[in-house]
């Protein structure tokens, strides 16, 4: 039976349970945002994409950059509740479309029962954020009532960093990023993604992704497709193009885009490679294109949030910051550009000043790695990660040229 699971995002202390509807299944998924001092999101993102893009660099399981900054100190985080085995224990996992390997074991162990197997081999996947590693075992994830799929490839950590309140991630990137992950193979694990459809159990081979503009801390935001889209989230169709062949953003969700700003095309971004990533905040720039980006709004940085800032007079003036993306422009109105003013207070920030959600890539930038479009980008748009067909879509939503911010 192929079903087109649909999962739902929001912001509250549980989950809420499982609702069955015909052919769907919706899964209600917590999102979860503290700030309690030390790292900004800012810093947090940039030692993100170090990570990410840390052995692609290398070409060997490293270790750098893994620990700069800890990420328990900020979290905008996407979380689900799992079953995991026959008999399932409840796992609390996060979601991340910039990883690949599903994993337990940060605060509750793996508890075992008769569809747990042990493969023999020890797992070190260094492309995610936070250092953990573990024993791969293979056993039954269960995502929803009816939706169980069979021998999925998980890791169960004996170390891992960072993860306060968290069990692990679920994982429903690239299947390219698994391989090497087994320290003693060099071979490549299929993801929840690859198995739920091989299994027959979604009938694409694909996820799409919907995010809203968040103005508080109680707000229902998102929603997560897998085997297909939900028409009701976007408007008109989705513009495909094919996944970028550029090296680092090709090991990930990668695609090209060229970035300008304002009615007079003032150029921040020469058609470029990078990537797509729900894992990421704010939309990170390559230095040269974030230097010409802050000179063309007259932003300055702010020390205590780590973001651009701007006066409310110079935010009246905003221009709108253009993508074009496989021939199709997509408009970043003034509004879109923003952190929401209602949550100015919750990074340190001032009632006086508009904080902005262009950041600066740092480091990591490299011909084949010059930005990412991180959830403050998703949240304007719909994202199709069409993984059968090797592309990634782009549709407008109603939340395209919101002025909720």
């Amino acid at each position: 039976m192929h079903f087109f699971l649909i999962l739902l995002f929001a912001w509250a202390a549980a989950a809420s349970p499982i609702v069955v509807r015909d052919s769907h299944v919706s899964l209600a998924f917590t999102r979860r945002y503290k700030l309690d001092g030390g790292s900004t999101i800012h810093e947090i993102d940039q030692a993100r994409a170090r990570a990410l893009i840390d052995r692609s660099r290398s070409g060997v399981k490293s270790r750098a950059s893994l620990f700069d900054v800890s990420a328990s100190n900020v979290l905008t985080e996407y979380t689900v509740d799992v079953g995991i085995g026959n008999s399932p224990t409840t796992y609390t996992l996060l979601m991340d479309t910039g990883s690949s390997n599903t994993w337990i074991g940060a605060n509750k162990s793996y508890v075992q029962t008769s569809s747990s197997h042990s493969i023999g081999q020890l797992v070190f996947p260094t492309e995610q954020a936070i250092l953990w590693a573990g024993n791969e075992y293979i056993d039954d994830i269960t995502l929803a009532d009816g939706l169980t799929i069979k021998g999925q490839s998980i890791g169960s950590a004996f170390t891992a960093n960072g993860y306060n309140g968290i069990g692990g991630i679920l994982s429903i990137g690239p299947q390219n990023v698994t391989c090497g992950s087994l320290v003693l193979s060099s071979d490549c694990i299929p993801t929840v993604t690859d198995n739920a459809y091989s299994q027959g159990l979604i009938s694409e081979h694909a996820i799409a992704v919907s995010f809203e503009p968040v103005t508080s801390m109680s707000e229902a935001n998102g929603e997560l497709a897998f085997g297909g889209t939900d028409s009701s989230k976007y408007s008109g169709t989705a513009n495909n193009v094919p996944l970028t062949s550029t090296s680092p953003a090709s090991k990930y969700v990668g695609i090209n885009q060229t970035v300008t700003y304002g009615s007079n095309g003032t150029s921040i971004l020469s058609n470029s490679a990078g990537i797509v990533d729900t894992g990421t905040t704010l939309t990170l720039l390559a230095t040269d294109a974030y230097n010409a980006y802050m000179t063309a709004t007259g932003a300055t940085p702010d020390n205590t949030t780590g973001l651009l800032a701007i006066t409310p007079e110079q935010y009246n003036n905003l221009e709108s910051l253009y993508f074009e993306i496989g021939g199709t422009t997509y408009e970043f109105t003034a509004n879109a550009q923003i952190w929401p003013r209602s949550l100015n207070s919750a990074l340190g920030g001032s009632s006086d000043y508009v904080y902005l959600i262009v950041g600066d890539l740092g480091s990591v930038a490299e011909p084949g790695h010059q930005f990412i479009n991180g959830m403050t980008w998703l949240e304007r748009y719909y994202f199709v990660y069409d993984i059968g067909n090797s592309q990634v879509g782009f549709a407008t939503t109603s939340y395209t040229n919101a002025t909720t911010n």
